[in-house]
């Protein structure tokens, strides 16, 4: 391939199979992608981005892009390509005075969050710290800040990117608009964002936050005041259900452990003295087996449900979104929460509205803004599991299920949907414009390790 050429062209590493740190760099957070690129670049900056591009057309090689390399799809990394790997590239600037970050391709939420709670500031971004910022931006940029401040993409001023010709741009409001659109929850497909530019919102440092769970044979009860509760409750609050068996979290006394649970998850993004108002019809609801909502650092919450998704495990996804929760949509839920196959899955379902809903439907390539909720459907694994198959199974089972009563899919949330599932994802309207920016942007489908939006 000329891997001693193309390092002759880059200041990163160039790691080959047999190298050194070949077989870490190969490895992404869902294990269960086992996948062997020809050569990984470990990118040191733009430049080494935008050659290692060019050096792929140059050959005909495969490419896909790692940022991350947190999503569930493992389109991080490739069979036989060129594995081009922002990983290195985590420098974050903060503009305190302004409420700007600048924040490089390859930051985990985690180098974000620091950065920004020493100012007291924050964007949207996540409930798992070592998620990616670009490819969770990219999709939208859900977190538990969305009802107050809205998705990241909705506080993101530029991106610098790099394009499927190597060369660089920024895209903005004002430079590239229509690119910028897309880049606003059209993924991956029309070049690799080497750098995001965000607006940044007052947060913390301390923030009421925390989960109450109950065991799940009230979990009928418990959603159904999580679904009164948001709609009277304030932007401030995001919430999170979540159906699983209980993890052996910190804050999760060990009598907990593996007991099937509904818990709700909350931070509260305002002032500490109006959140226990706001959250009293929850706290004080039913027989909770656990209530840890408290005053705490905002950067310590954004961690916590960090061990309960760990690198290397093995993880298939599947999601839906809903209008607000219905006693029949509720009903299909539990019953298939109760049906588990694994300690590790999980069945999440996040509060949208807010902020999320008020920005125009056609402002950003994201689609389905008023949608209630993000409903994910996680089976999670072990490595040598002597069936994964049964939690597949569990999963497209609660899928198929709630099809009835979905109104589209998150695409950072999609495992294995074909073509014609990303396009129903986004609908007609949007994918027609989608697809004319791929055209123009990416004519050859050079980004296609994604989601992909084909040209034609």
């Amino acid at each position: 391939m000329g891997s001693r050429c193309l390092l002759e062209r880059v200041r990163g590493q160039v790691l080959t199979p047999g190298d050194p740190g070949y077989e870490d760099a190969r490895r992404v957070w869902n294990g269960a992608v086992d996948r062997r690129p020809r050569a990984v670049v470990r990118c040191a900056g733009v430049a080494d981005v935008a050659q290692a591009v060019r050096f792929a057309r140059e050959r005909d090689l495969p490419v896909s892009v790692r940022g991350g390399g947190h999503a569930v799809a493992g389109h991080a990394v490739c069979d036989g390509g060129l594995m081009i790997d922002l990983s290195a590239m985590t420098a974050v600037r903060v503009d305190p005075a302004a409420r700007t970050a600048r924040v490089q391709g390859g930051c985990r939420y985690h180098h974000l969050d620091r950065a920004t709670q020493a100012a007291g500031l924050a964007v949207t971004g996540g409930i798992v710290s070592h998620t990616g910022v670009g490819g969770l931006t990219l999709g939208g940029g859900i977190g538990w800040l969305m009802r107050k401040h809205g998705l990241a993409v909705d506080s993101l001023r530029s991106c610098e990117v790099v394009t499927a010709d190597g060369e660089r741009l920024v895209a903005s409001g004002t430079e590239h608009p229509e690119l910028f659109w897309g880049l606003r929850g059209g993924g991956g497909n029309f070049g690799i964002v080497t750098s995001f530019e965000y607006d940044l919102h007052p947060v913390g440092p301390v923030a009421v936050a925390g989960m109450v769970a109950y065991d799940l044979a009230e979990g009928p009860a418990v959603l159904r005041r999580f679904r009164d509760l948001l709609a009277q409750a304030p932007d401030e609050l995001g919430a999170v259900a979540n159906l699983r068996l209980a993890p052996p979290l910190a804050e999760v006394p060990a009598h907990l452990h593996g007991r099937p649970i509904v818990s709700v998850g909350v931070c509260h993004a305002g002032p500490v003295e109006q959140a226990e108002a706001v959250l009293r019809p929850l706290r004080a609801f039913g027989r909770p087996v656990l209530d840890t909502i408290a005053p705490r650092p905002y950067l310590a919450h954004q961690q916590l449900f960090d061990p309960a998704f760990p690198h290397g495990r093995h993880y298939y996804w599947k999601s839906w979104k809903l209008p607000p929760l219905t006693d029949q949509t509720i009903a299909v839920v539990v019953e298939h929460a109760a049906q588990v196959t694994s300690p590790f899955s999980a069945i999440p379902i996040f509060a949208l509205g807010g902020a999320v809903a008020r920005v125009d439907e056609d402002a950003t390539a994201y689609p389905n803004r008023a949608a209630a909720h993000d409903i994910n459907i996680v089976a999670a694994w072990e490595a040598g599991d002597p069936d994964p198959a049964r939690h597949r199974r569990w999963v497209r089972g609660l899928w198929s299920a709630l099809r009835p009563y979905g109104r589209g899919v998150h695409v950072s949330f999609l495992s294995d949907e074909s073509t014609a599932g990303v396009r129903a994802a986004y609908g007609d309207g949007k994918h027609r414009r989608l697809v004319a920016l791929k055209r123009r942007w990416d004519p050859d489908n050079v980004f296609h390790l994604n989601h992909n939006i084909p040209p034609s």
